[in-house]
């Protein structure tokens, strides 16, 4: 059976004045996502706020084991390139 497991990252980004420079870290955030872990990512809640965004990403496989690496080498990925703006991440499964 396919593990389907999804990560959460809330973001708070005090240094965004627009959603310009909100969308600019964001849009920065899934790409990096994509690119390196070829998870599916969307921003999820908060598009019209400066300094909120909850972006999701996620990611299938057959073996649950494989599917939880992954979203825990992303989550530490998005910590260490977000710094502080990164203030939550959360994981479910769809099983």
């Amino acid at each position: 059976m396919a593990s389907i497991g999804v990560l959460t990252l809330e973001l708070h980004l005090e240094h965004a004045h627009s959603l310009k420079d909100k969308r600019h870290v964001v849009q920065g955030l899934k790409d990096r996502l994509r690119r390196k872990f070829n998870v599916a990512v969307a921003e999820i809640d908060y598009q019209d706020t400066w300094q909120r965004a909850l972006v999701a990403a996620v990611t299938v496989s057959g073996d649950h084991e494989r599917a939880a690496l992954i979203l825990q080498a992303a989550e530490r990925d998005a910590a260490q390139w977000l710094g502080g703006d990164l203030v939550d991440a959360t994981v479910e499964w769809l099983e």
